[in-house]
């Protein structure tokens, strides 16, 4: 298969690899490229240190921004190309907040950086020459329109509290399922979003609200947002529906 990217993101791969270092366009611009979708998004990842991207970069004149340098990501502003955040492949340390992780520790092998990933079809890499890297099922997940965790779901949603938004908000956007595993963790620790940012969930929201089937993830996982959104609570089953509908339409 093949993957066509902007001129942008390629001329970056082919710089990195020149230099001896693998890189990938990874996540969500592989995912919506799989679904046949234009991506809003090209992220790359890489096995160069960021102080070697940036050198590598700013030896052919291109503009660095350094704001993620802590955890690893620098943005190529490549002017009227676009801007392209490159992130060395790594690990997470703990998760002391249920948010970010305490540290992160670079590898070298992309297929790691993969395992650390919320859900399968968000863990892909593609370069030229190699073509899809997908060790968790991604693809297949997709053409069966399937939202399942990296892993343990649990142990995914204790990291990042945000993750079970993001994973209604997926199902919302393509009209996914959950699997069954990730649907009862998501159930089950629901209230982990008390400690999300009340900025984070406002995102998230508005973004599952605009989806086409909102309608549906709405009503099948009312108590999961009844934690942001506890006014819902006070509808009964009925009215909930009618309500949920209504304003969906409106």
């Amino acid at each position: 298969m093949q993957i066509l990217m902007p001129p942008g993101a390629a001329a970056v791969l082919a710089l990195l690899e020149r230099a001896g270092y693998a890189a990938y366009v990874v996540g969500g611009c592989v995912r919506d490229s799989l679904l046949g979708l234009p991506p809003q998004d090209w992220d790359i990842c890489s096995a160069a240190p960021p102080e070697a991207t940036a050198a590598l970069l700013q030896a052919r004149g291109i503009r660095v921004l350094a704001a993620g340098l802590r955890h690893g990501t620098i943005t190529a502003d490549l002017g009227a190309q676009g801007r392209y955040e490159i992130t060395t492949f790594r690990v997470d340390g703990p998760y002391a907040d249920h948010r970010r992780p305490s540290r992160v520790d670079f590898v070298t092998d992309v297929r790691e950086d993969l395992a650390r990933r919320d859900f399968t079809i968000n863990a892909m890499a593609y370069r030229p020459g190699e073509g899809l890297v997908d060790p968790f099922g991604g693809a297949a997940a997709l053409r069966v329109g399937e939202i399942a965790c990296v892993g343990e779901p649990a142990a995914r949603f204790q990291e990042d509290a945000l993750r079970i938004l993001r994973a209604l908000r997926f199902a919302a956007v393509y009209g996914f399922v959950l699997s069954p595993e990730t649907a009862a963790a998501l159930h089950a620790q629901a209230q982990l979003l008390r400690a999300v940012a009340a900025e984070r969930v406002r995102e998230e929201l508005g973004k599952l609200l605009a989806g086409p089937s909102a309608a549906a993830v709405l009503l099948a996982y009312r108590d999961v947002l009844a934690v942001p959104l506890p006014e819902t609570a006070a509808y009964p089953a009925a009215d909930y529906e009618t309500a949920v509908r209504a304003a969906l339409a409106a």
